[in-house]
């Protein structure tokens, strides 16, 4: 058993307890997975949180009061080291369960009710230290029939599973394999950061990608699928709004390989300015923000040819997180949008 068996392993018994959410199962599971003073920073509004119990205090706690029977739904889950030899695990699924009280002011639908999460896992010595995780909030302001902001370019939908369906067991961790993987989702990013001070072909979006790709992105984005579906819902809009973003992949960028599965979390992991004709509805505000956006990518090589591609990209941004930046409150929008008819006058 590898080190990164042990650690996926060490995460087990949390995984298990946040499944099943038996009464008083998931706060033992917490003390035991996470150190005292770990480091969790968790999506806005909840933001920096006091360690495994402020996690609980603060956030899985109001989750499972808003749905009672509630459990977490990991689709992938992987683990690796990144280029600073720090050791992380990396969780992606839904935490789904049928909504009967406000979650965050935001008004139950009483039907079930899904909301995505990249969680990470920094470990050290068999406990996290550190935790980077997003949940995907939007999506739930949409399920409920209250989003206030604009429209999704993409579709929004359940992000799926991996296609291979191999994102939680497949064969023992290839370290050669997992580099790999490593190298050609930087090298794809590399080249995708020289657009667009240079030409739109310097990214090489058919050499990186499947054709079939998909890249699932948050509520609010929507899921785009090829090049033309990336570009149009997504990279477009995004690089009119943003023309010098910039990608950090120095220390506070962990990229970290498992196999076909590459992960990368950044807290955060790029920096920009919003200019142009403004962003996802949002008038231009020459502001620069920063933005957390944590990945998950699968790579498939092509049974005749041997060559390897990327077929699926698993996207969180914490766009509420870019909307406080920009002095856009997006919760008080809400509130006003959910606000009963009678109390509008």
């Amino acid at each position: 058993m590898t080190i990164h068996d042990e650690n996926k392993a060490a995460l087990t018994p949390l995984r298990a307890a946040l499944y099943h959410w038996v009464d008083g199962g998931v706060q033992p599971a917490l003390s035991k997975t996470f150190v005292a003073d770990a480091r969790v920073h968790l999506a806005f509004p909840f933001e920096d949180l006091d360690g495994p119990d402020g996690l609980w205090d603060q956030a899985l706690s109001a989750l499972a009061s808003a749905m009672p029977d509630i459990e977490r739904r990991d689709y992938i889950v992987m683990a690796g080291d990144d280029d600073q030899d720090d050791n992380w695990v990396g969780c992606c699924g839904h935490y789904t369960g049928t909504w009967l009280r406000p979650f965050l002011d935001i008004p139950a639908s009483g039907h079930q009710a899904a909301m995505r999460y990249h969680e990470f896992f920094h470990v050290v010595d068999g406990r996290v230290v550190e935790m980077q995780a997003l949940w995907d909030i939007p999506e739930l302001m949409m399920q409920a029939g209250v989003w206030p902001m604009g429209p999704s370019l993409g579709r929004v939908w359940p992000a799926p599973g991996p296609a291979t369906q191999d994102g939680v067991h497949r064969g023992p961790r290839d370290a050669a394999d997992s580099q790999a993987s490593v190298d050609w989702v930087t090298g794809m990013l590399t080249d995708m950061g020289r657009h667009p001070t240079e030409p739109e072909q310097v990214m090489r979006l058919d050499h990186w990608w499947h054709p079939k790709f998909s890249w699932y992105g948050p509520a609010g984005i929507g899921t785009g699928r090829g090049v033309d579906g990336f570009r149009n819902w997504h990279q477009i809009p995004f690089l009119a709004a943003m023309p010098d973003r910039r990608v950090d992949f120095s220390s506070v960028s962990h990229f970290f390989g498992d196999n076909d599965y590459v992960g990368v979390t950044a807290w955060p992991g790029m920096a920009m300015t919003v200019t142009g004709d403004g962003w996802l509805g949002i008038a231009p505000s020459g502001r620069e923000i920063t933005m957390r956006s944590l990945d998950f990518w699968r790579l498939e090589t092509d049974p005749a040819t041997g060559q390897r591609s990327i077929r699926e990209n698993w996207v969180l941004v914490d766009l509420l997180h870019a909307w406080d930046q920009l002095g856009v409150d997006v919760f008080r929008r809400m509130r006003e949008l959910a606000r009963p008819s009678h109390l509008a006058e």
